[in-house]
């Protein structure tokens, strides 16, 4: 039998796709699925070692919020336009609502609810309510994580170049300028 090149293309594609979708899945779960389908992730949020059972299609997000009640870390658009889901994994901001849990195993999570110490707001907490940087509060908790890596980013030293960096943060309520005076304040300390 003749296959055509049409047909050859299309196996060839078929196949390539197969191995794109699969790869990274099973590169990142390090931890063995049992008959369910529950693959074990274990990592550490806010310092503390969690483990959960997780569907291998369960986000971040969502295994933060809904297994172990973190709910500080916010459900905006649930598709990473928002960045009021931003935590930091391995101290990088990243949104939870684009990370598969699975692809936590083994690292450190940071949520809102762990950067403060003890009792003690973290100065960009403070900032933000010295400068009244939320207005309805919503967006406030990715806000406040994005500017914590802000503030560290030493090469970031101008109101543009603020604005650059929080970017990918929305404020449905307008409280630019106050989030922007927060970050120049705590930066400027």
């Amino acid at each position: 039998m003749t296959t055509s090149r049409r047909q050859f293309f299309g196996r060839a594609a078929a196949v390539s796709a197969g191995v794109a979708l699969t790869s990274p899945l099973e590169e990142a779960v390090a931890a063995p699925e049992n008959d369910s389908g529950v693959v074990e992730v274990a990592f550490k949020v806010n310092g503390e070692r969690r483990k959960l059972g997780v569907d291998p299609r369960v986000t971040l997000l969502d295994a933060l919020r809904e297994r172990l009640q973190l709910t500080g870390t916010k459900k905006g658009c649930d598709r990473g336009q928002c960045g009021a889901c931003t935590v930091h994994v391995d101290d990088r901001r990243v949104l939870s609502c684009l990370t598969l849990a699975v692809t936590v195993q083994g690292k450190e999570v940071t949520t809102i609810e762990g950067i403060a110490d003890g009792g003690e707001l973290h100065s960009v907490q403070r900032a933000f309510i010295e400068n009244d940087g939320f207005q309805c509060g919503f967006c406030t908790s990715g806000q406040i994580m994005s500017a914590v890596k802000v503030v560290e980013e030493r090469e970031v030293r101008t109101d543009d170049q603020i604005r650059e960096a929080m970017s990918g943060n929305i404020c449905r309520c307008g409280a630019y300028p106050n989030i922007l005076a927060a970050i120049k304040q705590v930066k400027e300390s």
